[in-house]
Order: structure tokens, then C-alpha cells, then sequence
């Protein structure tokens, strides 16, 4: 199994309601460090997973969708918590959706860095 990981991040505005949530039910700012993982099995005729200017444009594309904006507000995340964990499903599905059709990926890993002590992650298996 080949891999190749490129990054950016993403500075948005949330809340995250109720008590479980302590000071963050709070409106708050977040920078988090994403990383998009492409994985395939062998790699393409090129020789790569995919290559890594399309990876980076792909990552940059979606997350210009949430740069700068209030997650409370946006209308991806109606009716939902924007939690770590449910940014990074967000993020891998929508460039899941991106990728050009007869792409050979076998699964996409979308990570985000919330600081240097917490992380959350999505991997999700793409149809070939």
C-alpha cells in the first residue's frame, strides 16, 4: 500500500453547544492543521499516488469552503456539532467528491491538528 500526505489549515469560528462541551459552548476561534492522506495499492503509471499539486489543490479547494467562516452558520454543518471529528468527515467527503473519476485510490485519511496535543482523524474507502 503506497501513501502520500499533503497539508494546509483552515482558521474558522464555532460553538459547540451543551454542558459536555464546557467553555467551548462559547463562540471560539480554531486553526486546525489539516493533512489528507491518499492511499492506493501499486502506484499509478506515473509512478505516484497522485500527483501532489492535484492533492494540495484538491485539500485547498475544500477547505476555502470553510476558511474564515462561522461553522454555526454555514450550511454544511445545519443540524450538526462542528466537532474535530465531524470537520474532517466533512473535508474527506467533499474531496472524495473531487477526485477525478478513474482516480485508483483505494481510501482517503483526512487528520486535523486542533494543538500539539490533540488530533482527530476520518479514513474513508473510496470506490474505484
Amino acid at each position: 500500500m503506497f501513501r502520500i500526505s499533503v497539508d494546509d489549515h483552515v482558521m474558522i469560528a464555532h460553538s459547540l453547544p451543551g454542558e459536555f462541551f464546557g467553555p467551548a459552548q462559547r463562540m471560539h476561534g480554531a486553526t486546525l492543521a489539516i493533512t489528507a492522506t491518499f492511499e492506493r495499492e501499486g502506484l499509478d503509471e506515473h509512478g505516484v499516488v497522485i500527483d501532489i499539486g492535484q492533492a494540495t489543490s484538491l485539500l485547498a479547494e475544500v477547505l476555502d469552503g470553510l476558511r474564515y467562516r462561522n461553522l454555526d452558520e454555514h450550511p454544511s454543518f445545519t443540524d450538526k456539532i462542528s466537532t474535530t471529528e465531524v470537520i474532517c468527515q466533512h473535508v474527506a467527503l467533499q474531496v472524495a467528491q473531487a477526485l477525478p473519476e478513474g482516480h485508483g485510490l483505494r481510501a482517503l485519511e483526512i487528520a486535523a491538528d486542533e494543538h500539539p496535543r490533540a488530533r482527530a482523524s476520518v479514513r474513508i474507502e473510496l470506490s474505484q
